[in-house]
């Protein structure tokens, strides 16, 4: 979930009604069936980008954090190891693993050579400035962006928290910039003349389904009190369907209550503080199933109850019928006692899918996966754990017979990675907060109680899985981990192929390969793999260190030679300058935001779009008072992220 800087208030937008629907009290991995309905169509026709206001306005700073781990990730992240003074920027790490060597431990190895991937295309795409100042500047300043980037029918679309567009694929704009709220039907973020605030839209992802030839868009809503700002409890996935294959068109939109109090339609399940929260969202899907998954905390607290799996007709949504039946999986104390964490579903290139199954991978090092996640777990693992939900078939037959299913596999250990350094720089915000009479008279009234702020590092995540592909009979997910390069412990990947096995009523799986990948003296974080049907793969992340500044990076993967070497799709200009950084905006102890996901798709058989937050500027102190903390429209005064979008050829 993002991190927004916001007032209090809000107005409160209507669900759609359910109709029908079985209610079921809780139990671990219990099911529940109910339908939900078309609630209203949207369409993403061009809007001005630039009509919004060039300086810090206010109602602009409350920095709520609620879900996705809160302050427990935040104080699971372990101090960073002193760096080796030798440690060289071109060295590439990769420990590579067989089957045989999953369970002891692995080796470390040269790097390997691999056929060099072309760039074909790289453009930027949405920045910070540009989400600010959509919708006229009804907008606050959020981060991160989160990255929800999908392709298809000769369109890329890109959402991040909390605007989207769309593009052809040389790069070239088809709409205007749209903020989520508009797109999904409600108020805007911030009225800055009434000062009222709509529903909280965040963790929005896509994808193109090249069966259906329709586009799929969903994000996490919750809705709030005009007057206070305060969370009223209920919250939703809003799962926006394209009505054809150009998704410059009209859209229809479906909103699924997920709460899960017994309220709505939802099953009941016993969230101490307030109702739960569906957070975090991630899709997939398959020949017959659309699939969304959540992480369910209690709204107003820490408590972590379970991953929610929730199953569609892919084919009932694609066609917009006005009832769309949902069959909802609790994750629950599934997982001998402790339950299911981030849970990413598969989705597939070229409609290649396995027969009437949906693969999933999660791990399970997180304190979530271990109790309620209030009391601190092992933070390392030697295990992921590979989910089936098998029948999908039975999805469009009115009375779906889903079965899920889990195993263990055995890895290389993985742990939480610390936070990312970053190469020196101007960082004006901050300095801008180290000097009194900047600090008073430009940002805060006052000058700052935490200066000096030095230049932030940056949040690794955690060890949850990432973006999970289905290709030719083979599963790849990939994490975050700490990992040792020239002694140094260092933020780097894991990745993980596997070939899952087994009848309808067993599952196993085998791991055909794994590695690390690190590059010395810097960090890899926030990785996302595509993979083509012949099994070609990219897989993207930041590179940011010594070396580098916040950079789009990239490296080729297949499952008989592994990750290739770290290449750089668009350079980094300028540090991380965004208010997270920094106690005196975020609050204390605060947590500098990083992209919670990227994203990867495969086109066809050679092509595979990648995208990542990067920094695309950088400006001076004097050059960012002076403009107001634009900096030349380059950035807002509170954050200066940027998002790059690369089509990598892989021959």
């Amino acid at each position: 979930m993002r991190i927004s800087v916001r007032s209090k208030s809000a107005t409160a937008v209507a669900l759609a009604a359910l109709v029908g629907g079985a209610l079921m009290a809780h139990t671990a991995g219990a099911q529940a069936t109910r339908f939900l309905v078309i609630s209203n169509t949207v369409t993403t026709a061009s809007r001005d980008t630039t009509t919004g206001p060039d300086i810090l306005q206010r109602p602009e700073i409350d920095t709520i954090a609620v879900g996705d781990g809160g302050n427990a990730k935040a104080a699971s992240v372990a101090p960073q190891a002193p760096r080796a003074n030798n440690a060289r920027a071109d060295e590439v790490v990769h420990r590579h693993m067989t089957t045989a060597e999953s369970a002891g431990g692995g080796r470390e190895a040269a790097s390997l050579a691999v056929a060099n991937a072309q760039l074909a295309v790289s453009f930027d795409g949405l920045n910070d400035w540009a989400q600010r100042r959509a919708n006229g500047g009804n907008q606050f300043t959020v981060e991160p962006p989160d990255q929800g980037m999908c392709a298809g029918n000769g369109f890329v679309m890109e959402s991040v928290n909390d605007v989207l567009r769309v593009y052809d694929t040389q790069g070239n704009p088809k709409t205007g910039v749209i903020d989520l709220n508009t797109f999904y039907g409600y108020v805007a973020q911030v009225n800055r003349t009434a000062g009222l605030v709509g529903p909280a839209v965040t963790d929005p992802s896509c994808y193109y389904d090249a069966d259906t030839q329709r586009w799929f868009q969903i994000a996490l809503t919750l809705d709030v009190d005009a007057a206070s700002g305060a969370y009223l409890g209920p919250n939703h996935i809003d799962i926006a369907v394209s009505q054809t294959s150009d998704p410059t068109g009209a859209w229809s939109i479906y909103r699924l209550p997920v709460q899960d109090d017994g309220t709505q339609g939802t099953p009941s399940h016993g969230c101490s503080l307030g109702p739960c929260i569906g957070d975090y969202p991630q899709l997939g899907a398959d020949a017959n199933g659309f699939y969304v998954t959540t992480n369910e905390y209690s709204l107003f607290g820490p408590e972590f109850h379970g991953a929610q799996i929730y199953a569609f007709s892919k084919h009932a949504l694609a066609r917009n019928d006005t009832a769309v039946q949902v069959t909802q999986f609790d994750t629950h104390g599934v997982d001998r006692g402790n339950s299911g964490f981030t849970i990413w579903p598969a989705t597939s290139p070229a409609s290649d899918y396995a027969p009437g199954t949906e693969y999933f991978l999660s791990s399970n090092a997180a304190d979530e996966a271990h109790g309620d996640g209030t009391v601190a777990g092992p933070r390392s693992s030697n295990h992921i754990l590979v989910w089936a939900l098998t029948r999908t078939d039975t999805l469009d037959s009115g009375s779906p017979a889903l079965s899920l299913k889990k195993t263990h596999i055995g890895v290389h250990q993985y742990s939480v990675p610390p936070p990312s350094n970053q190469k020196a720089g101007d960082y004006p915000q901050g300095q801008c907060l180290n000097d009194a009479a900047c600090a008073t008279n430009f940002l805060l009234g006052t000058p700052d109680p935490f200066a000096p702020n030095p230049e932030s590092t940056l949040d690794s995540l955690d060890t949850r899985m990432q973006q999970v592909v289905y290709a030719n009979g083979l599963v790849y997910g990939a994490l975050d981990t700490a990992v040792k390069v020239g002694g140094a412990t260092q933020a780097g990947i894991e990745y993980f192929i596997v070939r899952p096995e087994g009848s309808s009523e067993e599952l196993e799986a085998e791991l055909v390969r794994q590695g690390d990948l690190a590059l010395a003296g810097n960090n890899l974080n926030f990785p996302a793999i595509g993979v083509t049907a012949s099994g070609k793969g990219v897989m993207a992340f930041t590179v940011v260190g010594n070396d580098y500044y916040p950079s789009a990076g990239y490296a080729i993967l297949d499952a008989r030679r592994g990750a290739g070497s770290v290449q750089i799709a668009a350079a980094g200009l300028g540090p991380q300058d965004g208010f997270t950084g920094y106690p005196a905006i975020d609050g204390f102890p605060n947590r500098p935001r990083w992209g919670d996901y990227g994203a990867a798709i495969a086109v066809d058989g050679q092509s595979v779009w990648i995208a990542s937050e990067y920094i695309g500027q950088t400006c001076t102190l004097a050059q960012y008072v002076a403009t107001l903390g634009s900096c030349g429209a380059t950035r807002t005064a509170l954050a200066n992220w940027d998002t790059r979008i690369s089509l990598v050829t892989v021959p």
